[in-house]
């Protein structure tokens, strides 16, 4: 393929890129799914076709995913729910692709354990992106929100290190328990270990981090830089350093960056998920011709035992599991329970967690959409496997039944359920934070007012307390107002609306301004670029309608 096709092609993804994002903001339907039926379809068009290599998953696409889900997540959220953490995304993915295992290697003709494992280590993380858009929406309380997000961050990296074990298994030929629990321990600890390294060589780096340039580009080559070292020599997990070196780092951000060096690096890593993620469905639509292609030689009955045997197990399992793990006995550390303070009891000077009520459990059920790691994972298994077709098939369908049939049902079931944040709540912690920084920020101010300064430097911390008086006072009369609400939505206050839109107007007046100083010829457009940016800057402050 020539370099002007490979141009053409990406240019044509992502302008289809944008025109599926385009009709899911309006519609509502899930973006995978659009992405993944152009793609078929294009596959099905005469002409030229792009076929997915492994190596180039493994290294390019799901590093950087990875990353980003990483850096958007809690370190501490996840410490907080260990005990829920590893029973989802450690016990559950294990167990499911045990199972998938064994069904798969008894039921379908000439696969073996290792190719059933490969195939359940592709299938058996949920990709929470879906379930959490579409949850978000719905209004899910945030316990089951934290619940879902730490699940689909940790449970990727124990499916892909599984994976790494079975396919070294069925290349090697000796798949045995003792050998793939050895390898799995290893490969485990030594990617957590580099995941740590690579964390603190990165808090090292400070200096260059508050640089906007140079701390996006340092971003950018954390994820493959840690996935690289881990996979030298097939030895360790690199999904595993990839996860902790993000979680780290997540951690670390608001220490160790400036503001600036934060929003332009949050708008990349949204820019890199956002085009990856719509070029691998894409992609992988592309390839179902071929799949299907390579099912001529496989009779109908196999397939569609094959296929039943995949999404009995996926379907299934989950449900089971947490309906289990309540009843367990709380010493085994696997029932699952809520993180926050509220939802929790102290029983006999200990901390007891409540487990999680039947509604919840029904709502996390429903929750497993699988999705991008899916589709990307089950290419990562070399074509020489046994049933190699009917395994990328088999995980399509898994992707294809759960997003359109889970990814469109879930919000309904939500609201059936009676599941709702309680935004008051959430609005009163969130003012009740604004109003502790600004306080630590009056006392600042009188520290510096008591130490040695001029007539100018009075004025200076004048204007500014009273800025930021009027902001406490602001604060307070919002936790008055929600306060004096019993419901658990957020009140909305008439003259907060007012100040945002006063805000808003003037805002675009000094906008107006601006380029009517540039159009006359009075300002250089580098001059109005810097302008405008710190106006971008406020503007971007402005919440876009009263929620907090």
């Amino acid at each position: 393929m020539t370099p002007e096709t490979i141009l053409l092609f990406a240019l044509g993804a992502v302008a289809v890129i944008i025109v599926v994002h385009w009709v899911t903001e309006k519609t509502g339907l899930p973006a995978a799914v659009l992405l993944t039926l152009t793609g078929i379809a294009y596959s099905y068009l005469p002409g030229e076709n792009l076929r997915l290599e492994e190596e180039i998953i493994l290294m390019f696409v799901l590093p950087p995913l990875l990353y980003n889900a990483a850096l958007d997540s809690s370190l501490l959220d996840i410490r907080r729910n260990m005990r829920t953490v590893i029973s989802l995304s450690v016990v559950l993915v294990l167990i499911t692709a045990l199972l998938l295992g064994f069904g798969f290697s008894y039921w379908v003709t000439g696969a073996t354990l290792a190719t059933g494992i490969a195939l359940g280590a592709a299938v058996a993380p949920p990709d929470p992106v879906a379930a959490l858009a579409v949850g978000r929406k719905a209004g899910l309380p945030g316990k089951l929100i934290t619940l879902i997000q730490g699940e689909g961050l940790l449970n990727d990296a124990t499916a892909l290190t599984l994976l790494t074990v079975a396919i070294a298994a069925q290349r090697d030929g000796d798949f045995s328990y003792d050998n793939a629990v050895g390898k799995f321990v290893i490969s485990a600890a030594g990617g957590v270990l580099i995941g740590v390294v690579t964390a603190y060589v990165v808090r090292f780096l400070k200096p260059l981090r508050s640089d906007p340039l140079s701390a996006n580009a340092l971003s950018i080559i954390t994820p493959l830089a840690a996935f690289a070292i881990a996979e030298h020599n097939h030895r360790f997990s690199g999904v595993l350093a990839v996860v902790v070196a993000g979680l780290i780092i997540g951690h670390d951000t608001p220490r160790y960056t400036t503001g600036a060096s934060r929003l332009q690096t949050a708008a990349v890593w949204r820019l890199i998920d956002f085009l990856l993620e719509g070029a691998v469905f894409l992609l992988i639509g592309m390839q179902v011709k071929e799949i299907i292609r390579g099912l001529r030689d496989y009779p109908l009955s196999q397939v569609v035992v094959a296929v039943a045997v995949t999404l009995g197990v996926v379907l299934l399992v989950r449900p089971f599991w947490l309906v289990v793990t309540q009843l367990l006995p709380r010493q085994l550390h696997l029932r699952l329970g809520g993180q926050q303070d509220d939802d929790m009891e102290v029983t006999d000077g200990r901390t007891r967690q409540e487990p999680l009520s039947g509604r919840e459990v029904t709502a996390l059920s429903w929750a497993g959409t699988r999705g991008v790691i899916t589709l990307a994972a089950v290419f990562i298994i070399p074509d020489n496997f046994p049933n190699h077709d009917l395994m990328v098939f088999c995980a399509l369908m898994v992707v294809l039944v759960t997003l359109v049939g889970q990814g469109l049902t879930f919000a309904p079931l939500v609201r059936w359920l009676g599941l709702r944040a309680d935004k008051k709540d959430l609005a009163r912690l969130r003012n009740e934070a604004r109003s502790a920084a600004v306080k630590a920020a009056l006392h600042r101010l009188d520290d510096i007012q008591e130490e040695q300064h001029d007539h100018v430097e009075d004025e200076a911390i004048e204007t500014m307390r009273k800025q930021l008086e009027v902001r406490l006072d602001r604060y307070r009369r919002r936790l008055d107002l929600l306060e004096q609400v019993g419901s658990h939505e957020v009140p909305q206050s008439p003259q907060y609306e007012a100040a945002l839109m006063v805000r808003q107007a003037v805002i675009d007046a000094e906008r107006e301004e601006l380029l009517r100083w540039r159009d006359a010829g009075r300002l250089a457009d580098d001059s109005l670029r810097v302008l405008n940016r710190e106006l971008d800057h406020e503007e971007l402050v402005l919440p876009k309608r009263p929620k907090d």
